[in-house]
């Protein structure tokens, strides 16, 4: 549908095929009933947890984000000045921060015709970020697109040429076979001239790596718990918030961040909607997120399996973050 008036640029198209608390009760019956509990991070993401989220953006020790906008404050022009015009495609979109940086590199050069195509769960979200660039950027329109992007990319349009951006750590949220199969299916809707811009948070030390999880004010210990708050909303359960520890730690194995929220005792909690009662253990967790992290050399192997090669590399000078910009591996 179109808005009308000044936000006559603006198409939604809503290609959600089930409904929210479908979802998250399915996925806290299964992630609560196995032998690690888990709760998939993407319920993090309500109106309170995307709050604190931004939040944790602006910390000290939370350095991805502010890595990431500098390189592409650096680098927007050289990312942009290849691109003649059509679609520039945003996975997970979110707040405006990094897309700007690319529209404004565009719009600087030239009026090349570009139509931005966010894609993100959240229609709210989604319209008042459309909203908000359509006054920004004279020319340019918005085909806002609400699906889940690790099931939807099909919904993306396939008759233009296109930039795809997966910007922050998003990719290290998912396992390496979620992961490959995830870029397999941006590859897919790849043609030739087409390009993919992917954030990768790479590896660095311990201690940088866990301050960044654990930062001094509390506030990824709030986000975290955020979790909990959303399940008791949305599925009528019973946790207390406060008896769980935020828990977060790098797995040196796994090359990745775990976050988990740790029983302070032992306790049963009631999930009325599910008609389902869970036991935990003192010191039992629920693991509510894995942030892995990537050498270069991991994420090459990765690209290759998935049919991507790497073009571009964009970096701070002291490597803790990449910009990558990939094209088919045909």
């Amino acid at each position: 549908m179109q808005t009308g008036g000044g936000e006559s640029r603006l198409e939604i198209r809503n290609y959600l095929t089930s409904s929210y608390a479908e979802e998250i009760a399915r996925d806290v019956r299964l992630g609560l009933s196995g032998g690690q509990k888990r709760i998939p991070s993407k319920y993090f993401y309500d109106e309170r947890g995307s709050r604190l989220f931004e939040e944790i953006c602006m910390l000290p020790e939370y350095y991805p984000t502010r890595t990431e906008m500098a390189i592409l404050q650096e680098y927007a022009g050289a990312i942009m000045e290849p691109f003649a015009g059509g679609d520039l495609v945003e996975m997970g979109s979110g707040a405006n921060w990094k897309i700007c940086r690319l529209l404004d590199a565009a719009w600087q050069a030239d009026s090349r015709v570009i139509r931005y195509v966010p894609v993100d769960v959240s229609e709210a979200a989604l319209r008042t970020a459309a909203v908000d660039l359509l006054r920004r950027y004279d020319g340019l329109s918005v085909l806002g697109i609400v699906a889940d992007f690790t099931r939807d990319l099909g919904s993306i349009p396939d008759n233009t040429s296109k930039i795809v951006s997966l910007f922050g750590g998003t990719l290290g949220n998912f396992t390496g076979p979620e992961a490959e199969s995830l870029l397999g299916m941006v590859a897919g809707l790849m043609h030739p001239g087409d390009r993919f811009l992917l954030g990768l948070d790479m590896l660095k030390e311990r201690a940088v790596l866990e301050a960044a999880y654990n930062d001094s004010r509390g506030v990824t210990a709030a986000f975290n718990r955020n979790i909990l708050h959303v399940v008791n909303r949305e599925l009528n359960a019973g946790f207390d918030p406060l008896l769980f520890d935020h828990v977060a730690f790098f797995n040196e194995d796994a090359e990745q961040i775990e976050m988990h929220l740790a029983a302070k005792q032992a306790m049963t909690v009631d999930i009325g909607l599910l008609d389902m009662a869970v036991e935990f253990r003192e010191g039992e967790t629920i693991h509510t997120e894995i942030s892995r992290k990537f050498s270069r050399e991991s994420a090459m192997r990765l690209f290759e399996r998935a049919g991507l090669a790497a073009e571009r590399w964009f970096t701070d000078d002291a490597g803790w973050f990449s910009l990558v910009e990939l094209a088919r591996n045909d």
